[in-house]
């Protein structure tokens, strides 16, 4: 409890700043939208006010510009608060009813608000069990979309096809000198990072990974360093759009090690309990989000260089979620 007071004292803290520094509506604008699968709704005739929140990377954008989108053509007067700097601020806003829907992931939820030490197993048991939980703090969570922007290890193309493994229980059955990692130091040394997830693979570290083989990188040039070949199995993200840039190989974690992190549309509870209609609008749009979807969403904007809000609403148009006007 102390610890979960301490995290929220410093989120207020957090927020305090931004709002000093002026927090405002994000920069950028969406396109004009028109109805598809998603049309105004009868509530929505004297054009209720949401504010649609989302943290500062890639996929966040893209999630938070999706919603934007989406609420427009159902009708809201939307203000964009997306690209917000950092997990708690963004969560803050939630809490405390200065954003009304945030895409948030289930282990993030789990693992970092709720203060628990292990995931639950099993995508749809970690959801259940933080919607359960959750609740008590005022949020209320959608169903989660199939994405799960998870840790996993990748191979380029030619250590693919020399190993030809596609399972991480498959590492043990390699010779020593093929075991070499390329990781970022925090995920070297954490509990739930490498070296349990060498021994929930039957893998000892120092006897079959020697510390020779292992190389410690930042996170953005693991994905450089794996395609050239400095190592033969880099940590990666399952929907990073470099994975498809370098023609990576991610290897199945077919044993369940790494946490479940599907997004979900998170809502504050006070609004839902009057626009119920938002978890609807939200539960067309999930489904729909699958790894391979944000792989290329998210290559689009951080590989080609195009605009989140462009990318978002070429999406939502080609699934007929909405219409140009």
């Amino acid at each position: 409890m102390k610890n979960v007071l301490k995290l929220s004292l410093l989120s207020s803290v957090a927020i305090l700043a931004l709002t000093g520094c002026g927090l405002s509506p994000s920069t950028g604008t969406v396109p004009a939208v028109g109805p598809g699968k998603i049309k105004p709704v009868d509530e929505a005739s004297d054009a209720p006010a949401v504010t649609v929140t989302s943290k500062s990377f890639t996929e966040q954008l893209l999630l938070g510009k999706i919603s934007v989108i989406a609420l427009k053509a159902a009708g809201y007067e939307v203000t964009d608060l997306t690209n917000v700097p950092g997990s708690q601020p963004a969560r803050q806003l939630l809490l405390s009813g200065d954003a009304s829907v945030l895409w948030e992931y289930t282990g993030t939820a789990w693992l970092t608000y709720l203060g628990h030490e292990k995931p639950v197993v099993g995508e749809k048991a970690q959801w259940e069990a933080v919607q359960k939980e959750d609740v008590a703090n005022g949020i209320d969570w959608g169903k989660p979309a199939p994405l799960n922007n998870t840790y996993a290890m990748a191979m380029n193309e030619k250590t693919a096809k020399r190993l030809g493994i596609t399972k991480l229980s498959q590492l043990k059955t390699l010779d020593k000198k093929d075991l070499t990692f390329c990781v970022d130091p925090e995920f070297n040394s954490r509990r739930d990072g490498l070296t349990p997830m060498l021994e929930h693979y039957g893998i000892d570290r120092g006897k079959q990974v020697s510390e020779n083989n292992i190389g410690l990188y930042d996170v953005g040039a693991i994905y450089q360093a794996t395609a050239s070949g400095a190592c033969d199995f880099g940590e990666v993200f399952t929907t990073d759009g470099r994975i498809k840039a370098l023609n990576l190989t991610v290897l199945e974690d077919d044993k369940k090690y790494f946490p479940s992190y599907n997004a979900a549309p998170a809502f504050n509870g006070e609004f839902l309990k009057e626009n119920p209609e938002v978890k609807e609008i939200m539960g067309k749009i999930a489904p729909l989000l699958t790894d391979e979807v944000l792989m290329e969403l998210n290559y689009q904007v951080d590989v080609v260089g195009r605009e989140p809000s462009d990318v978002a609403f070429e999406w939502m148009v080609s699934e007929g979620l909405v219409s140009k006007p």
